[in-house]
């Protein structure tokens, strides 16, 4: 065998393909999920540091 498969049904091989394309989806979708995440942990961040800034000036707020 030299890695090539075997004829055979087509189900087994569609099953696979199947599965690879799931978890395909899966992997994308945790990607995504993550970046978001980041994204708003980002956001964030930037809120409190100006939120902190506008406490310790406030003259800086009123502009």
């Amino acid at each position: 065998m030299n890695g090539e498969e075997l004829a055979g049904p087509a189900g087994p091989k569609l099953v696979r393909l199947l599965y690879f394309l799931g978890a395909g989806f899966i992997c994308v979708a945790s990607i995504n999920k993550w970046r978001d995440l980041q994204r708003k942990s980002m956001v964030l961040q930037q809120q409190q540091q100006q939120q902190q800034q506008n406490q310790e000036n406030p003259a800086n707020a009123l502009k």
